[in-house]
């Protein structure tokens, strides 16, 4: 017993060490096996359609769609996917950039009967996507977005996503209805598409008419959410000491034996208490949250 009071007075004395990274994931909508293809006008097709040579989308993934995060600390958004259904002979080229943004809103305003888009936000990634869609013909593929400039997140906002695809041949599209975005079911009216052959979102919310947006402008202003894979990372969870973002009784055994002297587990999550050291008082707190069930 004295041998074991001397580790954790050892420990207790210890700074905190660097801080480890994690990735988790949200899904919006049941990303991997969501069988629901979009089925309409090309207006209101998120995030892309590949029909006009210039689109864009504005999506607001409202705080009750990303309860996930919770518990989390310094946490950055990273990845952003999402799945589609192609039976295309095209070869598809476009620009992309990316831009998120933090806002209270979790919806669009309305003025004058018109509804509103946001400004744009910071630009966190843009690239050039060569897109075969004949590579896989009859296949689900992915559209997948990583964030060259990970973008920092504050839990209890709404996440605005805004992502412009411009074509470097204005007569570089699909023909017909041969591809189509994965759906989700029930979360309409957090999106707003923008579609045009000649003219970027870009240019277009520089331009007069914006942030006015209506089928008129060539806009879709109740548009569902396509189904996504948020991808975050986050340097702290509180009690998730094994580091497999949750909390259960697998993190108290973990607590357990890095106080015996186990090199295991992640220090910077067993601070359970946030005080800078880690003690049996942490144990205590961590079975104290596992009983109450918060």
């Amino acid at each position: 017993m004295k041998k074991f009071y001397m580790i954790l007075a050892v420990i207790a004395a210890l700074a905190m060490p660097a801080q480890a990274q994690f990735l988790g994931w949200i899904e919006v909508g049941d990303y991997y096996n969501s069988t629901e293809l979009y089925n309409g006008s090309y207006f209101d097709m998120a995030p892309t359609n590949f029909y006009l040579a210039h689109t864009g989308v504005q999506m607001i993934y409202t705080p009750d769609l990303l309860t996930g995060m919770a518990g989390k600390e310094g946490l950055m958004i990273k990845y952003l996917n999402f799945r589609y259904y192609s039976e295309s002979y095209e070869e598809i080229i476009r620009n992309a950039k990316v831009y998120l943004r933090e806002i209270d809103e979790t919806e669009f305003a309305v003025v004058e009967g018109v509804k509103q888009f946001f400004d744009f936000g910071e630009l966190v990634a843009e690239g050039r996507y060569d897109i075969d869609l004949l590579d896989g013909y009859g296949e689900d593929k992915v559209l997948a977005m990583e964030m060259e400039h990970p973008f920092p997140f504050t839990l209890g906002k709404s996440l605005l996503v805004t992502i412009v695809l411009d074509a470097e041949d204005d007569d570089n599209c699909t023909m017909g209805s041969d591809y189509a975005p994965f759906y989700t079911s029930g979360i309409r009216g957090k999106a707003m598409t923008y579609t045009d052959n000649w003219t970027s979102f870009v240019d277009y919310a520089m331009g007069e008419n914006f942030p006015d947006a209506s089928a008129m402008l060539g806009c879709g202003t109740n548009v569902e959410l396509p189904v996504t894979e948020l991808g975050y990372t986050y340097e702290k969870m509180p009690g998730d000491v094994n580091g497999d973002g949750y909390i259960g009784i697998n993190d108290v055994t973990t607590l357990v034996d890095m106080l015996l002297g186990a090199d295991t587990g992640y220090p910077v999550n067993a601070d359970v208490l946030v005080d800078g050291i880690i003690s049996i008082s942490d144990v205590t707190a961590l079975v104290d949250v596992l009983l109450s069930g918060d």
